[in-house]
């Protein structure tokens, strides 16, 4: 597989421009996210994903990870160096508090370092993705002590972590779980068995701090009594020195169609008396206090398929400026296959979709940072956090949908040698095809968003982002941004978004209709408010050079532009024909014959 290179002018111009990151970190007072910081970070990011973590990713896959007779997980050769390395670089605590020894970096600013790590290797970059939202579950929710107790080693990187949610007989259904925590003086005994535990046993740092929803004695039935433990592998003392190994394991390891070299466990707790473990939050808020880790992660899934989407359009675009065959038209001889019109379509499509979920991503992740750190009112904070939760679901959804058609269109760029495994990009489809199952399916997205972040507030986070694409498409035209004819193009799917709302607001008591229509609510509102970043992005570009001439980058976000509204942007026509159309085939026949 071709070496990795970050596209750290394109992320950077994303993330400070197209996203806002400039005016969210005056506003949070982040004085030391200036733009000299912001390249530096990068660059350096750039050369640890690409020099430590990208040659890893094939021999990673090949190799896979074993479980001993110990029941310690075994990674592939060079993953513990390269972590090593990731701790000593001081990654793990960019977005985290000085006082624990983080950073105290804006959140949005590690998502380009996260960016580059997955597209680098995304199996090894699972184990920070969790370690990182575990981190921010136990800064928000723990008590004082045991934040004192745990955060410092995780927050440097030396303590990973993992959230254990579901068991055998659960899925996505918590309600329904079964784990037990009984009080044991000052801390509580945990049994109980969970699975698809990501990275839930390792040899790469020296003590895992695992999140587990469990219930006590006297919980409530149902979500309403679940509550929230840490559970470290070696039960530190009070000065966070590593004691005797609690009573949790790995039992068994996933064969999995994808990310080999992450280790998806079977989780054991408590098969010799029950495993020590320190309530997180309050009784029975379990599971409020394990969204705040699950709305990170979604965060950052959404996030790994535009790094995945990214990788995938690197390797082919060195095949098919490599690859001869055929003679494209007006050639004489035969020609590299990008100049065939045909797999100009694919590229452009895999580019486009990349571009604009990046964008996506990156301006979810300043929702985030303005609506928790922000000098802000009351009323303004709101405003952030009703952005950020509307993002949410979009960023999850949208973007590891769109990494199913990026990864695909790779494999079919390469013809038949994308069905080979050496070309590497086989590779990333098979890793692509996790992201809209885990950390939420994307069928619950689509009910969080039509349910949760529409209905609820009746539609009024999304009339406001509304708002702004609207304004968008005025200062497009009267800056010649684009032209008038792509403009209105715009505008036709602004109005087929509406129209989808009113359906949806109008309809809300209709439980049949509401989870029909659900996923095509949620593309439809992704593929317009892509199209509106792609939009906002050639109108920032004609406003900093001018004529746009004289710099490639801004010249092809114009471009890139153009082939958002002509060829992705007419897919909501389809979804807002699905949202008409409602729930009556989908729910005809009977469930007997399906």
């Amino acid at each position: 597989m071709s070496e990795y290179r970050a596209p750290t002018r394109e992320m950077e111009f994303t993330l400070r421009s197209l996203a806002g990151f400039d005016e969210m970190a005056k506003a949070c007072n982040y004085e030391d996210a200036s733009p000299d910081v912001i390249a530096a970070i990068l660059e350096e990011a750039a050369k640890f994903a690409g020099n430590e973590i990208a040659p890893l990713n094939r021999s990673g896959d090949e190799t896979g990870v074993r479980l001993g007779e110990d029941r310690c997980v075994q990674t592939p050769d060079g993953f513990k160096e390269a972590y090593r390395q990731y701790i000593e670089g001081g990654w793990a605590g960019l977005q985290f508090d000085a006082e624990q020894g983080g950073q105290a970096l804006p959140f949005s600013l590690a998502i380009p370092v996260q960016e580059m790590i997955h597209a680098a290797n995304m199996a090894w970059g699972l184990c920070p993705l969790l370690s990182q939202g575990a981190t921010e579950a136990l800064s928000e929710n723990a008590a004082e002590p045991l934040k004192q107790l745990l955060l410092p080693k995780m927050i440097s990187g030396e303590w990973t972590g993992t959230m254990n949610l579901t068991e055998p007989q659960s899925g996505s259904d918590l309600a329904t779980i079964r784990t037990q925590a009984r009080p044991d003086g000052e801390h509580y005994r945990i049994s109980g068995q969970k699975i698809f535990i990501t990275w839930g046993e390792h040899d790469m740092a020296e003590n895992i701090v695992h999140l587990v929803l469990a219930r006590l004695p006297d919980a409530p039935a149902g979500v309403k009594g679940i509550s929230l433990f840490a559970v470290p592998k070696f039960i530190p003392d009070a000065s966070g020195n590593l004691g005797e190994r609690n009573d949790c394991y790995a039992l068994s390891l996933e064969h999995k169609m994808g990310i080999h070299a992450s280790p998806t466990c079977v989780m054991s707790y408590g098969e010799n008396g029950g495993a020590l473990g320190y309530m997180v939050g309050q009784e029975n808020q379990g599971l409020a206090c394990m969204f705040t880790m699950m709305n990170n992660a979604r965060l950052t899934v959404g996030l790994q398929g535009v790094a995945v989407s990214e990788r995938a359009l690197q390797l082919s675009r060195i095949y098919v400026a490599e690859r001869i065959q055929g003679t494209a038209p007006g050639d004489c001889e035969p020609s590299p296959i990008v100049r065939h019109p045909d797999v100009r379509r694919m590229m452009m499509t895999m580019r486009a979709l990349t571009e604009a979920g990046r964008g996506l991503a990156y301006s979810g992740c300043v929702a985030v940072d303005y609506a928790k750190h922000g000098q802000l009112d009351a009323e303004q904070r709101a405003y952030y956090q009703r952005r950020a939760d509307l993002l949410t679901p979009l960023v999850k959804g949208w973007c590891t949908e769109i990494a199913q058609e990026v990864t695909s269109l790779a494999v079919q760029c390469h013809g038949g040698m994308g069905f080979m495994e050496e070309t590497g990009v086989a590779q990333l489809y098979r890793d692509a095809r996790i992201l809209p199952i885990y950390e939420g399916t994307n069928g619950i997205q689509a009910l969080d968003l039509i349910g949760r972040k529409t209905i609820r507030d009746r539609g009024l986070a999304l009339k406001e982002l509304m708002a702004e694409m609207r304004a968008t498409a005025e200062e497009a035209r009267t800056t010649a941004a684009l032209d008038g004819r792509r403009i209105e193009a715009f505008e036709q799917s602004l109005q087929q978004l509406e129209e989808a709302l009113q359906l949806v607001l109008d309809s809300s008591a209709n439980e049949h209709f509401v989870g029909s229509v659900a996923f095509s609510f949620l593309m439809l509102t992704s593929i317009v408010t892509a199209g509106w970043l792609m939009l906002r992005a050639a109108v920032l570009t004609k406003a900093e050079s001018g004529s746009a001439d004289e710099d490639e980058l801004l010249l092809n976000k114009r471009v890139m532009a153009h082939f958002f509204v002509d060829h992705i942007l007419p897919r909501c026509a389809n979804h807002l024909a699905s949202v008409q159309a409602g729930e009556d085939s989908i729910m005809a026949l009977s469930e007997t014959v399906l």
